[in-house]
């Protein structure tokens, strides 16, 4: 403690007079703070919308389709323009299934606008947002589409319309479909790591990138297969809506459209109409039948309210999307997906559960954690029904299967049932580099998880490990047939880690019927004896402010590329995860 004498003793007094002033700074940011969160939270709040006569539902075709979107954000534009990044919005397809739905019985919407072609979509997904708007057409309103460009997905989607419009100098991209894969054989083995593979499952090809140069035969079986069910479900649902015949749709693909002159799509019927975008201004009205009308974006048609049903029982949707992990933030996090599960356990109202899954699968520990967790809600007396979307796949058929009832889309990639480790050995790197390792030990494989990265691992070792992933797929496989009510040897024979479509699933017994989302919830309120039902919703919309303060992130693309690495370190070695494939 220092003393002070004299004039010296005004100094305390200062120093106070500095603390005080930092106290009142810090009480005026947070103060600040909180108003400006106020303020935030007013602009995030979107007031109701209320729907007026002459209204035509725009769904802009741009974007990126998911299960769940996100509350609009107003500054996304702003800030994507501020760091440089590219803002792509989260469109979710519960929404546009919902305002679809009540376009279709609302009089005061007289159709739909599809406006655009460029949103991102799985078949499964697009398939379900085009039978929504046939289903519209069923009350004998309008269906029309527009855009610069289709993607293929997009014209598929598009081509329920009851006419196709085209910029006069578009495209459309009529090509078939190709299913790509990349090998990383070569690379490695020039920068001298080798990948050392434990799997079980034939069919398991999620692997091979790391092994193979080419596709195995067996991997390239099952990719054609569900390449071709793909395709054969989008030629024959153009077909039906163009009045083209599926054969000459393939000879179109094979002259691969999407460079072709405008012209000669209105030659091939594949749309009905070449205009400008300030064209269809007059289309509207005259579909509208009236020159005033008004436009309203899935954002505004989400926020109109709708007739809730009164009713204390309740069908909760619990969404899992994404990739299995075991912990983070993004994608199907165990923790939190058991967290979840429990808030449905503590809601007394909730009769049943629908078991929304998209997802290709992850960590074979995580998969195993939420199945169990399913089965408490089973245990309860809930029954429980799997909606599959566009996959459902490895570890995402593994949290399914425990269901009283699964439904999936006929172009949902399921199955995969087989299992995985891959773990990288860095010998020869370290050799390069003159990087030298000794150690002492206690017992024999007391280093086993270093050494076999940085040494590779010895005959014992990888017998040792195989093991482990055998009784991965031992377990897995017996999930499966105590869920579908098969024998082990069943399930083995239709595993392998062979990828099915949807379609495929239900005549081998993976899959008990083909339906979308409703015909799920419908499923689960008939089994758990509901007439009058509310939905209840999990986990619940993503908050834009949160989505906003990720923008914010300025951490250098070398602190990025870090986290990159620690996060694929810390990536369980056994999964349960299905080829990575792009198909397009």
């Amino acid at each position: 403690m220092k003393l002070f004498f004299g004039k010296n003793d005004e100094q305390p007094k200062k120093k106070m007079g500095c603390l005080g002033k930092t106290l009142v700074g810090i009480g005026v940011y947070f103060l600040v703070c909180g108003l400006l969160g106020v303020l935030m939270g007013d602009m995030f709040s979107t007031p109701a919308t209320t729907l007026e006569e002459n209204t035509i539902y725009r769904i802009d075709m741009k974007g990126e389709l998911v299960e769940q979107g996100t509350e609009e954000n107003p500054f996304e534009s702003l800030l994507s323009e501020m760091y440089g990044t590219a803002s792509v919005s989260k469109v979710g397809l519960q929404d546009l299934l919902s305002n679809i739905a009540l376009a279709k019985n609302n009089d005061k919407i007289l159709g739909i606008y599809l406006k655009g072609g460029e949103l991102a979509a799985a078949p499964a997904s697009a398939k379900a947002l085009r039978d929504a708007l046939e289903d519209f057409k069923q009350s004998g309103k309008f269906v029309i589409a527009y855009a610069e460009s289709y993607s293929q997905t997009n014209y598929y989607i598009a081509s329920v319309a009851d006419k196709m419009y085209l910029n006069a100098v578009g495209s459309v991209a009529w090509n078939g479909l190709s299913a790509q894969k990349m090998y990383y054989t070569r690379l490695m083995d020039k920068i001298g790591v080798e990948m050392q593979i434990l799997k079980v499952g034939t069919f398991k090809s999620a692997v091979e990138p790391y092994f193979r140069t080419s596709m195995s035969k067996e991997d390239r079986h099952q990719t054609q297969q569900y390449v071709a069910g793909i395709w054969s479900e989008m030629k024959g649902a153009v077909a039906k809506s163009r009045g083209v015949s599926e054969g000459e749709l393939d000879k179109y693909a094979d002259e691969f459209m999407g460079i072709q002159a405008p012209q000669k799509y209105i030659e091939y019927g594949l749309v009905d109409t070449l205009v400008y975008i300030q064209d269809m201004d007059t289309v509207l009205r005259m579909y509208a039948g009236t020159k005033e009308y008004k436009q309203l974006n899935t954002s505004k048609m989400t926020n109109v309210k709708r007739e809730k049903v009164d009713a204390k029982d309740k069908v909760a949707v619990l969404y899992a999307e994404g990739q299995i992990l075991d912990n983070g933030t993004e994608g199907i996090v165990g923790s939190q997906v058991i967290k979840t599960i429990n808030k449905i356990h503590k809601n007394e109202d909730v009769k049943a559960v629908v078991l929304r899954v998209n997802s290709p699968g992850g960590s074979a520990n995580a998969s195993e954690q939420i199945w169990h967790a399913v089965t408490t809600l089973q245990a309860k007396g809930l029954p429980v029904v799997v909606s599959m979307g566009d996959y459902a796949a490895s570890g995402g058929y593994y949290i399914s299967c425990s269901a009283d009832y699964i439904y999936a889309e006929p172009t949902t990639l399921t199955g995969s049932i087989g299992i995985f480790g891959t773990v990288p050995n860095f010998r020869k790197v370290r050799e390069k580099v003159g990087l030298d390792i000794d150690e002492v030990s206690t017992n024999k494989h007391s280093s086993l998880e270093t050494n076999m990265i940085y040494k590779g691992m010895n005959a014992q070792e990888y017998a040792l490990m195989q093991g482990m992933v055998e009784r991965g797929y031992e377990l897995f496989t017996s999930r499966c047939a105590e869920g579908r009510g098969m024998t082990q040897e069943a399930i083995k024979k239709i595993g392998e880690g062979r990828v099915w479509l949807g379609k495929d699933a239900v005549e081998i017994g993976l899959v008990d019927e083909l339906g979308n989302i409703d015909s799920a919830i419908q499923k689960a309120a008939e089994l758990a004896g509901l007439g009058s039902y509310g939905m209840v919703y999990y986990p619940e919309k993503k908050d834009p402010m949160e989505e906003m303060l990720k923008m914010f992130d300025k951490s250098t693309p070398e602190e990025r590329l870090m986290v990159k690495i620690r996060e694929f370190a810390s990536k369980p070695r056994i999964m349960a995860l299905m080829p990575e494939v792009v198909v397009k």
